[in-house]
């Protein structure tokens, strides 16, 4: 449909379905950064654009997001992700390597409670993360402590 090679009909397909990923993203970006929205510029790709609120509305791509706006945004797009393919499955864990290095203090706050909250809605939450600020409020634990020659041993805490 549209081309002979089915391509223009992927393309709406796939456009519809990143449209409603940006949505999900949208309503996490709330909670974690309220000053980003995301949303796919008008040029039928399938390319993703951040408007940011405090710069009047000013619309670039994701790709000139900082370190720690990137991160903001790629946990906002993973939480959506994991929230559009729950219609169909269950998702009840969640684990996210590192990134929080790269926050300030109150985005680091934003985050964790938008976590927190993911967590007292029944979902598991593993974080791997060296930030000390994170190991200091979470409450369980799995430690990985090096012995020597090779080997490590586990501590649940």
């Amino acid at each position: 449909i549209g081309s002979h090679d089915g391509g223009k009909f992927s393309l709406f397909a796939q456009r519809l379905t990143l449209e409603q990923l940006i949505d999900l993203a949208n309503e996490r970006l709330r909670e974690l950064a309220p000053r980003y929205r995301l949303f796919c510029p008008a040029d039928d790709s399938l390319d993703l654009a951040v408007r940011d609120r405090d710069l009047a509305g000013e619309e670039r791509s994701v790709n000139t997001l900082s370190g720690g706006e990137g991160f903001l945004v790629s946990l906002a797009l993973a939480l959506g992700l994991a929230r559009l393919s729950s219609r169909n499955t269950r998702i009840g864990t969640l684990f996210i390597d590192e990134g929080f290095g790269a926050l300030d203090a109150v985005s680091l706050e934003n985050v964790l409670q938008a976590l927190e909250t993911l967590g007292t809605g029944g979902r598991t939450i593993g974080i791997i993360s060296h930030v000390q600020a994170i190991r200091e409020r979470l409450t369980r634990q799995i430690k990985l402590n090096r012995v020597g020659s090779g080997r490590s041993e586990l501590a649940i805490i």
